[in-house]
């Protein structure tokens, strides 16, 4: 891919701005709450939530996107912060037509628009740290041009430091959870999705693994028109999967299926997830005006896992599904919990019979039963905050946190199309023979194919 000059690294000018925008807000609540502590007073928590949405509200771009990341995690904030974070939307105000050509013509050049048989000056589509164009090429195909916004490096770096104090002010409120190694899991994701020279190598890499699979498409990457800020794929045509909720429950079984085996197959066979499935990263795609398959738009957040921790998630379901109490003890430390006392473990156990649940019974069944998308995984997550509450705080590992996130953010996609399937047989389909070493090879296969660095090896 060209690589243009980069006007645009971690630049200390455009990061002081950024912190002034947000920090007096930050620095104020958190001057609130460690005052309140210091004289024993009670924390009104539902109002400084508010304000600390107000603080984040007018910002956009990558705190926002942390901000509804921290709102799925359970007990990272507390819980009057998470409801209103989760209302938050992580798109920036598009960038006008002046704005476009500017940044169109940093990355490809003066003559960029000679490029294109067509190029839509008004956006199609809004991501998390830069929009989407709907361009015609020169062969008449049609394409999608993902464009970041400016400066977006800067103010990544500034929201991240943000970030950490939003982490030391709930530090503050004894928490149930430690969320260091939390933090430093989400700095490492949102820094790669600057990076668009990687998410054409993630698409590379998805299109091997799901290749085969009709009901998955995976866009194609144009490299000439592609370069580590924008990023030109063919446009895959579909529609919001929301428009499919009111669907025969045939057709909507079908894209739950669908979605499951999108999501669970390049995990359980090659120790890559889709860390972010939002709702907008999928469309569907009609074959005679019926729904026929999925979309995956979105190749930002890609985690990929040692196979040891693969491992793990597959131990802790044969655990809990035969009450073996050391497999799933073990799968908790393979994963890097530490020190595990019983009294934890049982806690920890909550969680995990609430995600495996589905996974648990050999029966047709919804992922959860009288329980709105918005509120899936709620109450367990308090149950656990207060249980762990009585135990000190629990270290939570790294690579815990996407895994968690995106079960939760999959539950969710299963509530909205009210799917009722046999969630046991798809699973189980998925581990049939799994083998961690395996899994480790087709991983290295993957990855040395689309040009991405290997993952350590288990120990």
């Amino acid at each position: 891919m060209p690589q243009s000059k980069d006007r645009e690294s971690n630049r200390f000018s455009a990061r002081m701005g950024r912190y002034a925008r947000v920090g007096t807000n930050m620095g104020g609540i958190a001057a609130k709450v460690a005052g309140a502590r210091l004289f024993g007073m009670e924390l009104d928590n539902a109002k400084n939530a508010t304000e600390l949405a107000a603080a984040l509200g007018g910002l956009k771009g990558p705190l926002m996107k942390v901000a509804q990341l921290l709102s799925t995690i359970p007990d990272v904030l507390p819980p009057e912060y998470t409801t209103e974070l989760a209302k938050l939307q992580a798109n920036a105000p598009p960038m006008g037509w002046a704005f476009v050509k500017r940044r169109m013509r940093a990355e490809l050049g003066a003559d960029w628009q000679s490029r294109f048989e067509d190029f839509g000056r008004e956006p199609a589509a809004a991501a998390s740290l830069g929009q989407v164009h709907r361009a015609v090429g020169h062969d008449g195909r049609i394409l999608a041009c993902k464009l970041q916004y400016p400066d977006m490096a800067s103010a990544v770096e500034a929201d991240l430091k943000q970030l950490q104090m939003l982490f030391s002010v709930h530090r503050r409120m004894s928490p149930a959870i430690d969320t260091r190694e939390i933090a430093k899991e989400i700095s490492a994701r949102v820094r790669e999705e600057l990076d668009y020279v990687r998410e054409a190598a993630h698409i590379a890499m998805y299109q091997r693994i799901l290749a085969g699979s009709g009901r998955i498409r995976v866009p194609e990457v144009v490299e000439p028109l592609s370069t580590g800020r924008l990023l030109t794929m063919g446009w895959l045509a579909g529609k919001p999967l929301l428009d499919f909720k009111d669907h025969s429950q045939e057709e909507r079984n079908l894209l739950a299926e669908t979605m499951f085996h999108a999501w669970w197959h390049p995990f359980s066979h090659f120790g890559v997830i889709h860390g972010d499935p939002h709702l907008g990263n999928y469309t569907v795609f009609e074959t005679d005006g019926a729904p026929a398959g999925i979309n995956l738009l979105d190749y930002g957040c890609i985690r990929v896992f040692p196979e040891g921790f693969v491992e793990g998630v597959v131990d802790l379901y044969r655990g809990l599904l035969e009450g073996d109490d050391d497999r799933v003890v073990s799968a908790y430390e393979r994963w890097g919990f530490k020190n595990l006392k019983k009294d934890v473990i049982e806690v920890l156990n909550i969680w995990a019979r609430f995600i495996y649940g589905p996974l648990l019974t050999d029966r047709t069944r919804s992922v959860a039963d009288g329980v709105s998308a918005a509120e899936y995984g709620r109450k367990e997550a308090f149950r656990v905050h207060s249980a762990l509450k009585e135990l000190g705080p629990v270290t939570v590992p790294q690579e815990f946190v996407f895994m968690d996130r995106a079960a939760i953010g999959l539950g969710g996609v299963f509530l909205h199309l009210r799917a009722e399937v046999n969630f046991f047989r798809l699973f189980n389909e998925q581990i049939d023979g799994f083998e961690a070493a395996t899994v480790r090879r087709r991983q290295d296969e993957v990855l040395a194919a689309a040009g991405l660095g290997a993952t350590p090896h288990a120990a």
